[in-house]
């Protein structure tokens, strides 16, 4: 089965591969100096933002690796921000907390900039299981530093089988009143997605005879595959090369996308919605 792009919501601009922690969930396979996907200059992104703006695309949205430590991310943030609403996904730790003065470059312009930071579990003690001593604690630092700063911020939490998704809400909402912040924060729920290059296991998902939402519906994102700008149809199947389409969003665009990804299952099985609903 072969979808179409419906509309352009998101533009989504992965920053490279490389992060600063090591989770060994994470579906993009992140890591310290990881060189699956490269960081994309300054002046490739800004052309691709403003030829996904004539476009008419609503929002940009920036993923990894972790965004932060892309050196030129501000830069980028700054002529986004000239054009749409931007969202921008961070695990909240040292990249975010170090650079304060240069977050707040990104007031005043005329779009709105909204953060969502990965709190994979409101216990501190699971949390840092996967990603770290003291991340947790960190994680928490960053909202806190965000929400003070001005920003629109939310959660990113792992969903799991057969959980209580009631009881998780109520246990982020005392996690954030303990810690001063606004109990209507947005938690969002991230599926199992599994990791990069995972074969899809035979029968985990029915035969397709329709989608009615998926993200290649309403999304391309741009990535950076050695020295190569390529589009791939959504934030969920750069893993595997073969999805890879032109450099020309035009071309991108009109181009269906296969939904033969492990994720394609998850994503029509769920219905999720990866960047949420627009602001």
């Amino acid at each position: 089965m072969r979808v179409l792009l419906q509309q352009l919501r998101d533009l989504w601009i992965h920053t490279g591969t490389p992060c600063n922690l090591s989770c060994p969930f994470c579906h993009e396979g992140s890591k310290p100096a990881d060189t699956r996907l490269q960081a994309p200059a300054f002046e490739a992104v800004a052309a691709q933002l403003d030829a996904a703006a004539q476009l008419g695309v609503q929002r940009f949205c920036f993923t990894g690796g972790e965004p932060l430590i892309h050196r030129d991310i501000v830069r980028i943030l700054r002529h986004a921000l000239q054009l749409r609403p931007c969202l921008l996904l961070t695990n909240g730790t040292a990249p975010l907390i170090r650079r304060p003065q240069h977050l707040a470059q990104l007031h005043g312009l005329p779009h709105t900039l909204t953060f969502r930071v990965s709190i994979d579990h409101p216990d501190e003690t699971r949390h840092d299981a996967g990603r770290g001593y003291k991340t947790f604690r960190k994680a928490v630092q960053g909202l806190q530093l965000l929400h003070h700063a001005g920003f629109a911020v939310g959660i990113t939490r792992l969903q799991e089988t057969g959980e209580d998704a009631a009881a998780i809400k109520q246990r982020y909402r005392n996690l954030l009143r303990r810690n001063h912040l606004p109990d209507s924060m947005p938690v969002y729920a991230l599926p199992a997605l599994g990791l990069p290059d995972q074969t899809p296991p035979s029968g985990s998902w029915p035969a397709l005879q329709s989608a009615t939402h998926t993200a290649c519906q309403v999304s391309r994102m741009l990535i950076q595959r050695g020295e190569a700008l390529h589009y791939s149809p959504c934030m969920l199947v750069d893993d595997d090369p073969t999805f890879d389409m032109s450099a020309d969003l035009n071309q991108a665009c009109a181009t269906p996308t296969p939904l033969r990804h492990a994720r394609c299952g998850v994503c029509l099985n769920t219905a999720f919605d990866y960047a949420g609903a627009l602001p």
